[in-house]
């Protein structure tokens, strides 16, 4: 709590909560009166900003070692580790944490669930605003709460649901609430989206604040997991047992699937049929046009929230101050952060991420397509270099050819090897084969000199600061062999130093909307052969944003794959693997992989193969079935059944 009341313009709020009755001087000391509260406008905008700034938005400040609002302010050493480290998007390029003891959210989420509810509780008392005020106030109220349990239940399973502020009366069991099965905390989430939906009515807030639009994405989000709980929870394979399983606190029984499919596909519809939201340059005339449209949008989305546009729900940022983020230091390569005292090169995405994305045969079939390093196509080889081996060359002076003619996302996303960062090329090398072809070097500096007379280095370069892949001296250095691109200011640069970031976070936007459809279709046991058209139609119009010209059918194949490469690095890989119920099978000791490019210096001029590696250091990883629900802290204290 201190991190938060340092805050000063937030205290009055707070003081509600925690009783501060040193800080504010009111009477009654325990609390403080509505219409001083809200005798202003500025004070009503001051309490939202409050409720809102403490949302558990999994943003550019959302560390899953550490909690929400982290890496801002003198709190910047999270490592820079995002969600994207904990699934099979990206590695970190200095530690191999997994993390499952991580990704906390229960005593912070019960502080804003009572502010909430003492707002609820505030509301009808106040005499200075009208009915109409007074509803929009509940309305972002009941959109707070259901956001805040949907945050707990998807890590929680059923949690005990507390719609009115606890007062404590010397009785700490009257304070005591039960856990709800987890389909009454599903029920209560989708009823807020409801009530919020219902009481905004056309009234529009943009896309910084909550409105009905925002409550339907939310909706949409909220009731897609909650089927996937009850239609995949109970496969042979995850067999939970115990007290909370035979309470119903955790798991949802199959029958229920369809309908939280209908409720995911309803308010996925209406956003859809709303006319107010589209995918951003949906038309693209090329590739590489849709590789810039996807890149810049994420860049700089707040250039695009005129008129009908793509997001529905930003989180905005402020530089210089506790509202800034740190991704350009994080996650820029090292060449283009030389500060000792900054951390980059951080997000490494894997080589399994870039395999997942297709070419543009645009045969109809969706399937993907591994980049291509051999000549006999034997992509399976993780054992490093080999002399023997016959690999597909690339140009020295253009080694990203290796992603030519691939989806136009992926060149949005990740840097490859030899493209430029604005006027830098970023040098990506972590092997050299010598020029008498006798052996090879990797990640071990040296130099070789090559048939062209000229020397050349394994990592590309003589000093450490001219390139970004693979020196194991420090953990600034790629070591999947990749770099990160989606989101980072690259045309509009900032300073590099701490808070100095402000993109702003796209929560909810309309691509993700077309997936929620898409899902919930392909999932039901019985769609009507006009909501399969929609789907379908959904799926493929995203592909046609990524410059695709087939049509491909709707399966939960290709459903899930265009999750996979459509939402990369939005948090949401992670939660999809938990909501199927797939994670443990995703990751059964498994290595998650790289690709390592070589200066081979056999030919002249000299040319660069690559080769799929495990990379060092990367340990195999297993994720258990019983971490599809965190543990409840406190237990012992709260009296609240334990999770499996």
């Amino acid at each position: 709590m201190n991190r938060i009341i340092c805050h000063l313009f937030f205290v009055a709020i707070l003081c509600l909560g925690v009783g501060c009755t040193k800080i504010l001087d009111i009477e009654p000391n325990d609390r403080v009166s509505p219409e001083d509260l809200f005798a202003s406008k500025e004070g009503v905008e001051a309490q939202m900003a409050n409720l809102y700034g403490r949302l558990p938005i999994e943003d550019f400040n959302y560390s899953p070692n550490r909690g929400f609002n982290i890496g801002v302010g003198s709190d910047v050493n999270n490592a820079g580790f995002m969600a994207a480290h904990f699934s099979d998007e990206a590695i970190h390029p200095e530690y191999n944490d997994f993390g499952e003891e991580w990704f906390d959210y229960w005593e912070d989420g019960y502080r804003l669930i009572r502010d909430i509810n003492i707002l609820l509780q505030t509301v009808p008392q106040l005499a200075s605003i009208d009915q109409a005020a007074k509803d929009k106030l509940n309305a972002e109220a009941y959109f707070l709460r259901a956001y805040t349990y949907f945050a707990l239940a998807k890590r929680y399973g059923g949690v005990p649901l507390i719609e009115s502020p606890q007062e404590y009366n010397g009785n700490i069991a009257e304070l005591k609430v039960p856990r709800n099965t987890e389909k009454e905390t599903w029920d209560f989430i989708l009823a807020d989206c409801d009530r919020a939906t219902e009481l905004f009515g056309e009234v529009e807030n943009g896309p910084r604040r909550a409105d009905k639009w925002v409550a339907l994405a939310l909706k949409s989000r909220a009731a897609l997991f909650a089927a996937s709980i009850a239609k995949f929870s109970h496969q042979p394979y995850v067999s939970f047992s115990g007290p909370a399983v035979d309470q119903g606190l955790v798991g949802i029984e199959t029958k229920f699937a369809d309908t939280y499919y209908d409720q995911c596909i309803a308010a996925s519809d209406a956003l859809m049929k709303s006319g107010k939201f589209a995918l951003y340059q949906a038309e693209p005339a090329s590739p590489e046009e849709a590789a810039e449209n996807y890149r810049q949008f994420f860049q700089q989305p707040d250039q695009y929230l005129n008129g009908v546009r793509e997001p529905i729900f930003i989180k905005s940022y402020a530089t210089n101050t506790v509202l800034a983020h740190n991704y350009d230091v994080w996650f820029s390569p090292r060449q283009m952060v030389l500060d000792p005292n900054l951390y980059p090169g951080r997000m490494n995405p894997t080589l399994d991420f870039v395999d997942a994305f297709e070419d543009y045969t645009d045969d109809g079939t969706g399937k993907v397509k591994p980049l291509k390093t051999r000549a006999d196509g034997n992509e399976n080889d993780y054992n490093g270099f080999n002399l023997g081996t016959n690999y597909i060359a690339y140009p020295q002076n253009a080694p990203y050819k290796i992603a030519e003619g691939r989806d136009a996302r992926l060149r949005a996303m990740v840097l490859f090897p030899g493209e430029t960062w604005g006027s830098t090329q970023i040098i990506i090398q972590g092997g050299l084969v010598k020029a008498n072809g006798s052996g090879f070097y990797y990640r071990t500096q040296t130099s070789e000199v090559g048939q062209d007379g000229q020397t050349y280095y394994t990592f590309g370069a003589a000093r450490s600061t001219q390139y970004s892949g693979f020196d194991p001296t420090l953990g600034h250095y790629t070591r999947s062999g990749f770099l990160f691109k989606k989101f980072m200011q690259i045309d509009h640069p900032v300073e590099q130093a701490w808070e100095r970031s402000t993109q702003s976070w796209i929560d909810f936007r309309y691509g993700e909307i077309l997936l929620n459809y898409a899902e919930a279709v392909v999932e039901k046991s019985s769609p009507t052969g006009a909501e399969s058209q929609t789907a379908k139609e959904a799926l493929n119009n995203l592909r046609r944003r990524a410059a695709h010209t087939d049509q491909i059918a709707l399966t939960q194949q290709n459903v899930r794959k265009e999750r996979f490469v459509e939402l990369a690095f939005e948090n949401k890989r992670r939660w999809d693997l938990v909501r199927w119920r797939t994670f443990h099978k995703s990751f059964e000791n498994r290595v998650r992989k790289g690709l390592v490019p070589f200066l081979d210096l056999r030919s002249n001029p000299a040319r660069y193969i690559f080769v799929r590696v495990n990379p060092l250091g990367i340990e195999a990883k297993t994720f258990d079935y019983l971490w599809y629900y965190k543990d409840i802290p406190g237990t012992s204290a709260n009296g609240l059944i334990q999770n499996p």
